[in-house]
């Protein structure tokens, strides 16, 4: 079977990582979340007081992208690559809802982009990658051979999102959660670098009613027919 590029773009807290890393599972494929690099430098810049609700040092991170080091090491017991920000493993960090607050601003910096697009588009050069995020199709991979679109309604994803970071254990309110996917998805579709919109060749999945078994199923008929 020939190896294909599978770019997998969409709103925030529509399931695209979970999706994508069964995807990969099943084909044998390597996943790489797009979404957590920019999650990692958020939580350099978080770390270096570099951003807060009150300010954003945005030349002073982009003076600093060199420090900034981000790799994926697998984890057999869990399943899947964990992230590492200069060695040290942020997995579980990067997942707050604190640093879901600042990751939209973070990303609309050209520099961040520009470096993080250079590393992804070579761990895709020997293709057989699924990898999700807002531009794949568009920016990283717009030659990807299968283009997949996640959309769900705000209520649906704040309430999924919700319900994990409570399995968390953090303390926060439905409101709250609500609020940062409305803020995300104004400041993904509107930033003027790379902003989240719909490949013109892209299939378009609404998932809102859409358990994560029938999502997988309907990919995996769709990667294998152009395979």
């Amino acid at each position: 079977m020939n190896k294909i590029v599978i770019a997998i773009d969409g709103f925030s807290s529509t399931g695209k990582s979970t999706l994508a890393k069964q995807l990969a599972k099943a084909l044998n494929y390597i996943y790489v979340d797009t979404g957590a690099m920019y999650r990692a430098v958020t939580y350099f810049a978080l770390e270096n007081n570099l951003i807060d609700k009150d300010f954003f040092h945005s030349e002073k991170l982009i003076e600093r992208l060199s420090d900034i080091n981000i790799t994926f090491k697998f984890n057999e017991k869990l399943g899947f690559a964990e992230v590492y920000l200069n060695g040290k493993n942020i997995e579980k960090a990067i997942r707050t809802l604190e640093v879901s607050r600042f990751v939209s601003p973070v990303a609309t910096i050209s520099e961040v982009r520009q470096k993080l697009v250079e590393q992804q588009q070579l761990m895709g050069k020997d293709k057989g990658i699924v990898m999700d995020g807002r531009d794949i199709g568009t920016v990283v991979f717009p030659d990807a051979e299968l283009k997949i679109f996640m959309t769900a309604s705000a209520e649906t994803r704040a309430i999924r999102r919700y319900k994990e970071l409570l399995e968390r254990g953090h303390n926060l309110s439905y409101d709250e959660v609500l609020e940062n996917v409305t803020t995300r998805d104004r400041i993904d579709s509107t930033r003027e670098d790379s902003p989240l919109i719909k490949a013109k060749d892209a299939i378009e999945i609404d998932n809102s009613d859409l358990s994560i078994e029938e999502q997988l199923n309907t990919l995996l008929k769709l990667a294998k027919a152009m395979t």
